[in-house]
């Protein structure tokens, strides 16, 4: 655990100093693409870097009579926000582990993701496009080996008494379970959130993903759940945490994170 922390220090001491800082008349709050699974549309600030941290990420899993247990620590989204309609992305997993009843534990770096989001219309009713490519750095039972793409389209709509729903529509090109083909998979999540405090939004979200995969089409829903807290004297940093719940026999049956978004 003690590289992990050090990288996850490295970042946090090092961006400030690597990131063109822009003047700003009045920051807007930190927007960041947690909790919960859905991506808001918004992008980083031009000048601006943006780092989005998953501390500490717990999955578990029982179905026939065995228990699967995934932790993932330090998961982080780095962006940089390159105009007022673009930011560039790299999310790295710096160490995962897996364990499987009657079997050895897994643990090791995980894939690397690049995504680039574009905002495409701005204001109450805000979309944007987001194409991403997953680059396979995983150890061996930690990930598929393959080369791996997508896009989401994210929508906000903002609702009366401050509330907010977001769409995130996204469509995959995944790699096969048994052969060297492809498949699509489609993935929808439907969130709701509100202001709780003057510091502290709340959220729902319902979630859902159908899998063509040759060898067994995969159907998942889950319910989830999410608070994010952003200071009031300090607006570019956010602590949030979330829940997960399954709803299907092949979705995993909770999920529970923390993490810290913060935006240099």
């Amino acid at each position: 655990m003690k590289p992990v922390l050090a990288v996850a220090a490295a970042l946090w001491v090092l961006l400030p100093a690597l990131a063109a800082r822009a003047e700003d008349d009045g920051p807007k709050p930190i927007c960041a693409d947690r909790p919960t699974k859905g991506t808001s549309p918004c992008t980083v600030d031009p000048g601006h870097w943006q780092i989005e941290v998953d501390a500490a990420d717990w999955t578990h899993d029982r179905s026939g009579g065995v228990a699967t247990d995934l932790g993932v620590f330090a998961s982080s989204n780095v962006k940089y926000g390159v105009n007022d309609r673009l930011d560039l992305e790299l999310n790295v997993t710096p160490y995962q582990v897996q364990r499987v009843t009657g079997s050895p534990a897994v643990q090791g770096f995980g894939d690397l993701t690049a995504r680039a989001k574009v905002g495409l219309v701005g204001g109450d009713r805000a979309v944007s496009i987001l194409p991403f490519v997953k680059v396979p750095t995983a150890g061996a039972g930690l990930g598929d080996g393959a080369v791996e793409g997508g896009v989401v389209l994210p929508v906000a709509l903002t609702l009366p008494g401050g509330m907010a729903l977001t769409l995130d529509p996204e469509i995959d090109a995944l790699k096969d379970d048994q052969t060297q083909g492809r498949h699509a998979a489609y993935d929808l999540a439907i969130g709701l959130s509100r202001p709780l405090t003057a510091t502290l939004t709340g959220a729902v979200e319902l979630w859902g993903s159908e899998n063509e995969e040759p060898a067994g089409r995969l159907r998942q829903a889950s319910f989830d759940l999410g608070l994010a807290w952003i200071p009031m004297k300090d607006q570019n940093l956010q602590l949030d945490a979330g829940a997960n719940l399954g709803l299907t026999r092949d979705t995993p049956s909770l999920n529970l994170y923390v993490g810290v978004s913060r935006r240099f």
